[in-house]
């Protein structure tokens, strides 16, 4: 996959092609929200079952993550793309003829979510890690994350004109379509670098992927890592999937959910680029805190202003700084802590709290709503884990892990 007609592509035509895949990997799953209340209309379902699927996607996604990251890592990121491509099409596309609760549970959890951990920004994030020279790396990190949020800003808003014009069942099928245009543009990421500066500990000859999960999982400074991200997974898939539901029932029209969430799509561009710039310049553990503790303080006051488009949109402007900020300083760590050769992998395996965060933010928000008829436990919840992550972040180690210089044979 790697040949040497490739090797001459440049780092600029490297952050371009990966910046493209995750603005469509992240665009169609972002607007997962607008087709929660057509579905469940269409087939008198209640939220729980919708919420259900989304929370499978969001786990699997999780799940998926380090062993895409693994095969990516051993094999190249080109192939493990155009598969991810292909389950993620597919499951969109089998979402529109999704008229039981298995097959929902089956296209939208399954497919997507498999698809997701094969196609989307995780993986090339560790792209960039490997082929970028270091003083490329923490932009791109920003640029790249930006590009996913801004696949949030260009998806829902389209997504509300097909639906209101097409139907939702077209609607998915132009997304699915959209999802193909990922595989021509990995090809640009079946690079190797030919003199990338590396970061990190020195590398151990010949550690394999089990001696790599070992010493990941024995330092403190990772474990707290993983459990910070916890919360960012549960906050953003909860938003993500229920807050066009809950502005519905706030008696606000459709629009104001699509708008709300491509505001936090927008704003998460100047939000991430901000947050990979600041990585290169101060503490990330620090960085990690303040964005946390932002987000519980935003979560709260919007909660208890009243719900209007005004307050909406400025939610999802705030909101929106704060998103996927928190991807370049968590991503940022691991190469830090670890270096580059399985980054993709143990990236994978903080990504995997982050989504099993994602699983019960969307799955207890439609059962609760269900059981209660809203979502305010939801909400408050999702502020004492904000406040919770920005300390468990604070004692994390910024330095290389030591490994012993190996001896002579």
């Amino acid at each position: 996959m790697e040949t040497g007609a490739t090797r001459r592509i440049g780092p600029e035509w490297i952050v371009f092609a990966g910046c493209a895949i995750a603005l469509i990997g992240f665009g169609p799953r972002a607007s997962s929200g607008l087709f929660q209340l057509p579905v469940i209309q269409t087939y008198g379902w209640g939220r729980d079952t919708f919420s259900l699927a989304i929370a499978i996607q969001n786990l699997l996604w999780g799940v998926g993550s380090p062993f895409a990251g693994a095969m990516a890592d051993r094999y190249g990121v080109t192939r493990v793309l155009w598969g991810g491509a292909v389950l993620y099409a597919a499951g969109v596309a089998l979402m529109a003829y999704a008229d039981t609760p298995g097959m929902l549970y089956l296209s939208a959890g399954v497919l997507i979510g498999f698809g997701l951990s094969a196609a989307s920004f995780n993986l090339i994030l560790g792209a960039f890690g490997k082929l970028l020279p270091e003083s490329w790396r923490p932009l791109a990190f920003g640029a790249g994350t930006a590009a996913g949020s801004f696949g949030q800003f260009f998806y829902p808003p389209i997504g509300n004109i097909l639906i209101e014009n097409f139907g939702w069942q077209n609607a998915l099928l132009v997304f699915a379509a959209s999802v193909l245009l990922i595989m021509p543009l990995a090809v640009f990421l079946g690079t190797r670098p030919q003199a990338a500066a590396s970061t990190g500990p020195d590398p151990v000859p010949g550690q394999s992927i089990r001696q790599a999960l070992g010493e990941a999982f024995k330092h403190p400074s990772f474990i707290f890592l993983t459990l910070g991200f916890f919360t960012c997974g549960f906050q953003l898939a909860f938003v993500t999937v229920h807050l066009p539901a809950y502005l519905k029932d706030a008696g606000l029209p459709a629009w104001v959910g699509g708008w709300t969430l491509a505001a936090i799509g927008l704003a998460n561009a100047v939000g991430s680029l901000s947050a990979g710039w600041l990585s290169g310049r101060m503490p990330k553990r620090w960085l990690l805190a303040w964005i946390y503790f932002a987000r519980g303080v935003v979560i709260a006051v919007f909660i208890l202003l009243p719900v209007t488009p005004a307050t909406c949109i400025l939610f999802g402007v705030t909101m929106g700084l704060l998103w996927l900020s928190t991807v370049p300083p968590t991503s940022g760590l691991v190469m830090l802590m670890f270096g580059t050769r399985y980054m993709a992998m143990l990236y994978g395996f903080v990504f995997l709290s982050h989504q099993i965060g994602g699983f019960l933010g969307v799955w207890l928000a439609g059962v609760l709503y269900e059981a209660r008829g809203s979502y305010d436990v939801v909400w408050w919840g999702s502020v004492v884990l904000s406040f919770a992550s920005a300390l468990i972040n604070l004692p994390i180690t910024e330095k290389p892990v030591g490994r012993p210089a190996l001896a002579p044979a």
